[in-house]
């Protein structure tokens, strides 16, 4: 992933958080308006798996090491 990317991702899940921050400090009631249908706790979910996401990607781009430990002697 390029740093660009990186700061993308990052931007992406901290307007996320910031989103349910907003919305979660001022429930608001599900309602229906010009036949479509506000469901807050479905936007939530929906933003929470954009958080995951974007954690996932995160994670992924991240190096890692790997231990291992040889099972034989040699003399």
């Amino acid at each position: 992933m390029t740093p660009e990317e990186r700061l993308q991702i990052t931007a992406i899940r901290g307007q996320a958080l910031t989103q349910i921050e907003e919305v979660l400090a001022a429930p608001k009631p599900t309602y229906t308006l010009d036949g479509q249908s506000v469901r807050w706790q479905e936007y939530v979910e929906s933003l929470r798996r954009s958080v995951d996401w974007c954690d996932q990607k995160l994670a992924d781009d991240q190096p890692f090491e790997v231990q291992s430990h040889g099972g034989s002697s040699w003399r």
